[in-house]
């Protein structure tokens, strides 16, 4: 309901037969709770320029806890002003206050818009309010009214066991809360990152080269206080704020911690470059803010004159890659600890691969020929036998819709399964190498013993040898 339809007697509630008849020209529109819900998100986005505990008091408010923030705008009542004034313009009917506990400011917000509550003032501040403002159950407010008590202040001078006697323990503890006793902090929308810096802009800004140097910048400023905590940062996140009130978040991640401005600006111009929506700064970005999210500590090392840096530059190169491509597209792979070849190494994001405890097991001697295959298949393909030996492996076989005839085959290599990881019983394989008759080398293997474990074994490819 806008302001317009107020001023005609509609409120929240009156039945739409009663509207309609009142204004018969009224245009009526069917709610989007989802479009409503995005819309107070992107808000919330929006009003972490003046503190990031930003909570939601769905389905119309916001609590903003800007403790230790107010001074940044010269005040508490100046910083109010500000919020009130700069929401406004993007055409929201706003109704504000401040007080100690986020339910005494929602109260004053709605029956005493732009109260300022001093410290210990709240009791005081909400005792003339409605019992509407305290939020509760709509019966428990039929129930007050009807034993006489309109107010809050009229319901804080009962007492306490005769409440909760009535209206339950919760009840009491939102009285009090309202009440400004026992205030519980809120809960931002977002963690709060371990160290943060921005930048305020007179004009908003909408140059990239300024933009790139104002993330130098800060990054030099978040470099000092690492150095000085003799940590690194992991995750970085660059918030851009809109003049217009549209927030763009830009994260990246770094496989050890750093504190290097220049590898944390560089990081984020490959970000920037690869992005499928480009940043608009519109009509300009007035705020930019750079949060480190995940700090670690970093010991310093002492590199000698002839020092490989082979480490840090493939680490830097895949930080690079990860910040194009994302980081789920850059992999490596680690080896575990089980002999079932398609199980015996696993892939992993590079940049959070941890040092491995086992290490890479040599697959052949110097004078051997390969062991493993160097295409090996995530699932082994089936093959059809034509013809075979007993015990060994097949002379000729059909496989993706064409025939191969062995001429030469070693094995075999019998690889039983882990019964202790199965629920099932799982049949053993044995492999063979085997060449054909045109030089073309597979990897292949009997699913079951012969005439023991299956009637009729079943014969699969598992790789291809070079």
């Amino acid at each position: 309901m806008d302001a317009a339809a107020a001023r005609l007697g509609l409120y929240p509630g009156k039945a739409l037969a009663d509207a309609r008849a009142m204004i018969p020209d009224l245009a009526v529109i069917r709610a989007n709770d989802t479009a409503d819900a995005r819309l107070l998100e992107s808000i919330a986005d929006w009003c972490e320029r003046y503190t990031p505990l930003v909570a939601l008091d769905s389905p119309q408010g916001l609590f903003l806890d800007i403790t230790g923030a107010a001074h940044l705008f010269g005040g508490e009542e100046p910083m109010l002003k500000e919020i009130h004034r700069a929401i406004t313009l993007q055409g929201f009917s706003v109704r504000i206050a401040l007080a100690g506990t986020a339910e005494a400011a929602r109260a004053l917000a709605y029956y005493t818009p732009g109260a300022i509550v001093p410290p210990g003032g709240d009791a005081q501040a909400v005792a003339p309010l409605p019992t509407e403002a305290l939020n509760a159950a709509p019966l428990s407010i039929h129930a007050l009214k009807r034993a006489g008590l309109k107010t809050v202040g009229q319901v804080a001078g009962r007492t306490r066991h005769e409440l909760a006697a009535r209206f339950g323990g919760a009840f009491v503890a939102l009285l009090d809360r309202t009440l400004g006793r026992n205030g519980n902090p809120i809960t931002p929308r977002t963690p709060l990152p371990d160290l943060m810096a921005e930048r305020r802009f007179a004009e908003p800004v909408v140059i990239d080269t300024v933009i790139v140097e104002t993330l130098l910048s800060l990054g030099e400023t978040l470099a000092c206080v690492l150095e000085s905590r003799g940590q690194g940062v992991r995750v970085l996140e660059a918030t851009f704020f809109r003049a217009d009130g549209q927030v763009r978040r830009i994260a990246i991640e770094t496989g050890r911690p750093t504190r290097d401005a220049g590898i944390i600006t560089r990081l984020f111009r490959e970000k920037l470059d690869a992005l499928t929506d480009p940043l608009d700064p519109g009509f300009g970005f007035d705020l930019i803010r750079l949060a480190a999210n995940f700090a670690q500590d970093l010991q310093a090392k002492s590199v000698g004159l002839d020092a490989d840096t082979t480490d840090a530059d493939v680490s830097f190169l895949i930080d690079r890659l990860a910040a194009r491509f994302g980081s789920h597209r850059v992999m490596c792979f680690q080896p575990r600890d089980t002999h079932i070849p398609e199980a015996a190494a696993v892939a992993v994001p590079a940049q959070h691969a941890e040092s491995c405890k086992l290490p890479w097991q040599p697959a052949r001697g110097p004078e051997q020929a390969p062991r493993r295959p160097l295409r090996l298949f995530a699932n082994a393909e089936p093959i059809e036998v034509l013809a075979e030996v007993p015990d060994g492996p097949p002379l000729r076989f059909r496989w993706r819709r064409a025939q191969y005839s062995v001429a030469h085959a070693e094995g075999p290599e019998r690889i039983a399964m882990e019964w202790w990881r199965h629920p099932g019983h799982e049949p053993t394989r044995d492999y063979f190498r085997v060449e054909d008759d045109k030089g073309r080398r597979f990897w292949l293997y009997r699913d079951g013993l012969y005439a023991r474990e299956l009637a009729h074994p079943r014969w699969y490819v598992h790789g291809l040898f070079a």
